[in-house]
């Protein structure tokens, strides 16, 4: 598979757990091929809320570095002040490496990246019909949702 350079966490992550964020992508498009348009609609809708690895770990980062900072100030235990320094670390270095230590956590949970996300919601915004302005004669229509997602990510602007 042809992994954008921009996406470091999936090409940091164990090809299994990559494999069966895949698997499920597919299984998802599939079920979702049977849907009407409202229903369509609906998991586009909730693919705009799934917070993607890096939203997760910025919310888990700034709790865990509050709490710690909290912590260490009314408990008058200045120890307390290493978690806040820890996660700190953390997030330093995912944004220079992308990767930090729960990151595979995460993954193993099924966070996804942007760009897995957005090759779900291409893909059903391709079921959905909403690409009806492209030439049709151009463009061969996928015979099955591997095809489809195939497509779909050659097509995916990396980084999204």
């Amino acid at each position: 598979m042809n992994i954008p350079k921009e996406d470091r966490v999936r090409t940091l992550t164990e090809p299994g757990i990559n494999r069966q964020i895949d698997t499920d992508l597919e299984r998802r498009v599939r079920y979702y091929a049977t849907q009407d348009r409202a229903g369509l609609s609906e998991r586009i809708e909730a693919l705009d809320r799934e917070w993607d690895i890096e939203r997760v770990l910025e919310a888990n980062a700034a709790s865990l570095g509050l709490l710690g900072v909290l912590l260490g100030l009314s408990r008058k235990r200045r120890w307390l002040l290493l978690l806040p320094l820890t996660v700190s670390g953390f997030l330093l270095q995912h944004a220079i490496q992308g990767w930090c230590p729960p990151v595979p956590l995460l993954r193993r949970f099924g966070v996804r990246t942007r760009f897995e996300i957005e090759q779900e919601r291409y893909a059903l915004k391709v079921l959905r019909g909403d690409f009806e302005h492209v030439d049709r004669k151009a463009v061969e229509p996928p015979r099955d949702v591997a095809e489809l997602i195939a497509a779909v990510r050659s097509a995916t602007p990396a980084g999204v």
